[in-house]
Formats: C-alpha cells, sequence, structure tokens
C-alpha cells in the first residue's frame, strides 16, 4: 500500500471489527470441532492402553474412569492453553483458541454437575464472571471478551435447551 494512503478498515473500523467478529466464530468453532476429535481420539487412546492390561470393559466396571479420562482431558486442553497464550500470537488469534478451554470448562462443569442444574448454572456464571473480571483487570481487547460471552452464551443454550455433547 502506498504510503499516505488511508486502509479501507481504518476509514470504517465498523466493518473490520464486524469481520473480526466473525471470524472469531467461524474459527472457534473449526477449533472447537477439531477439540472435540482430539477428545475422543485421547479417551481412545486411553481406553486402548488400559485394553492391553485387561479384557473388562473399564468404562462399565469402574463408575469413576469416564469422569477421570475427561480431568485428564481438562488438564491436556490447560496444558495447551497455557503455552497458547505464552507465545507470541495475535490478540486474534488468542481470543480465538480462548474458546477451546471456555468451552471445555463449561462443559466439564456442565457434566458433574448435570443432576443439579441450577448448581450448572451458578459455578457457569460464576466462572464466567471471573474470566470477565480477569480481563477487565488485565485491560484485554475487546476480541477476548467478545470470545467469552459468544462461548457463554453457546453453552447457556446448549445447557437450558438440554442438548447433549
Amino acid at each position: 500500500m502506498k504510503r499516505g494512503r488511508i486502509s479501507y478498515f481504518n476509514k470504517y473500523p465498523f466493518i473490520k471489527n464486524v469481520l473480526l467478529a466473525l471470524a472469531i466464530a467461524v474459527l472457534g468453532f473449526i477449533f472447537l470441532t477439531l477439540t472435540f476429535v482430539f477428545d475422543a481420539l485421547f479417551q481412545s487412546l486411553i481406553d486402548g492402553v488400559i485394553k492391553l492390561f485387561t479384557s473388562v470393559d473399564i468404562n462399565m466396571v469402574w463408575y469413576w474412569f469416564p469422569p477421570i479420562k475427561h480431568v485428564m482431558f481438562v488438564v491436556v486442553i490447560g496444558i495447551i492453553s497455557w503455552f497458547i497464550f505464552r507465545i507470541k500470537l495475535s490478540d486474534f488469534w488468542k481470543a480465538t483458541y480462548m474458546i477451546v478451554p471456555l468451552a471445555v470448562v463449561f462443559a466439564t462443569i456442565g457434566m458433574f454437575f448435570y443432576q443439579w442444574p441450577v448448581v450448572v448454572y451458578l459455578i457457569g456464571g460464576l466462572f464466567g464472571i471471573g474470566i470477565l473480571y480477569y480481563l477487565y483487570k488485565t485491560k484485554q481487547p475487546w476480541l477476548y471478551y467478545y470470545a467469552l460471552i459468544l462461548i457463554g452464551i453457546t453453552m447457556l443454550l446448549v445447557a437450558l435447551l438440554g442438548i447433549e455433547i
């Protein structure tokens, strides 16, 4: 671009922001889909390793084993997220990726407390407010707030409509 010319997005920042929001929604959905595939592969790998040592279907015999596998997956996502947020990426990519750990935590809250919907909404709301407070205190760009609100509303609708993941 020639020097002295104003770019289209600088002249119309609203359009730029709408496109960024749309891109975060679309790419966040793609990241989320890849996360579900990764979760299935992760849990299948654990089941495969366990089957090397026993012929019993461990998921049916030990009622606590599937939740343990999910907690292990949450830890893996947490470790990956820690690295993602520490490396040098633009706020756009970090906000887009942020949908993944937020969705995993919201889904985990729903899975572990599904018998008590009020507890799910209370803990999920407190978690969301805590993240919102962190974003505010660290003065993060609006992209992070948008990602939090987008996935928060999406997961709330999942819970209210009784959609199983």
